[in-house]
């Protein structure tokens, strides 16, 4: 599924750091991550369809987090484009700190923000999958933590009719397939902590943003 995008669209980006990256709200920037990206790759191909991108990233939420804040951060924006990346941090602070959310709660939480979009706005809807990109061998234990809570976003996005963004699969396929041979290094050269995007990673994830999009 594409969305379908009209001119003077408010286009809302929700998540984690990944997604923040350096957004001010005080002076109207995006930050210099994805998001920042995929707006001006957006103004560039489609300058006679300008629209309004709003950033509502915030660093170390997870899907509670979101949750909590989803009427200020999203319902009250009355989005008519969302795109939604939420979760890395979920495994991250099982893996590092012990705080546990299992996927069926991150399912309860994120099914609930959904429901509450689908009844209180029009919007379309993006979800991104979390991704991580090992570049450490603990990293790779992560994965069992992490892949439910992916499978839950592609259940979610077929459910509720949303355009999927395979973030973890694209990303990783990329990275190894350009590592020539060393793994961790092609990992690194799109996220150089295993989670935080890389300029050329947020290249790759705004240009997979743009293409599933269209203006009409």
């Amino acid at each position: 599924m594409t969305l379908s995008i009209k001119a003077g669209s408010t286009v809302l980006f929700i998540g984690d750091s990944i997604t923040e990256w350096g957004r001010d709200d005080a002076t109207g920037s995006l930050g210099h991550g994805y998001v920042r990206k995929a707006a001006d790759l957006w103004a560039a191909a489609h300058p006679d369809h300008p629209v309004t991108v709003v950033n509502r990233g915030i660093s170390g939420n997870r899907v509670a987090d979101l949750r909590d804040r989803w009427t200020r951060d999203a319902i009250d924006v009355q989005p008519d484009v969302v795109t939604v990346m939420i979760g890395i941090n979920d495994t991250w602070r099982a893996m590092d700190s012990g705080e546990v959310t299992t996927a069926e709660a991150y399912e309860v939480d994120y099914r609930h923000s959904l429901d509450r979009l689908v009844s209180g706005t029009s919007a379309q809807l993006m979800l991104v999958e979390p991704f991580l990109l090992p570049v450490t061998p603990e990293q790779w234990d992560w994965r069992p933590d992490l892949d439910p809570r992916i499978a839950v976003v592609r259940r979610l996005a077929a459910e509720y009719d949303a355009t999927l963004l395979a973030a973890d699969g694209m990303l990783n396929q990329l990275a190894v397939n350009t590592g020539g041979g060393a793994v961790v290094s092609g990992f690194a050269r799109y996220a150089d902590d295993g989670v935080h995007l890389t300029d050329e990673g947020a290249d790759v994830l705004a240009a997979a943003w743009i293409a599933g999009t269209e203006a009409v």
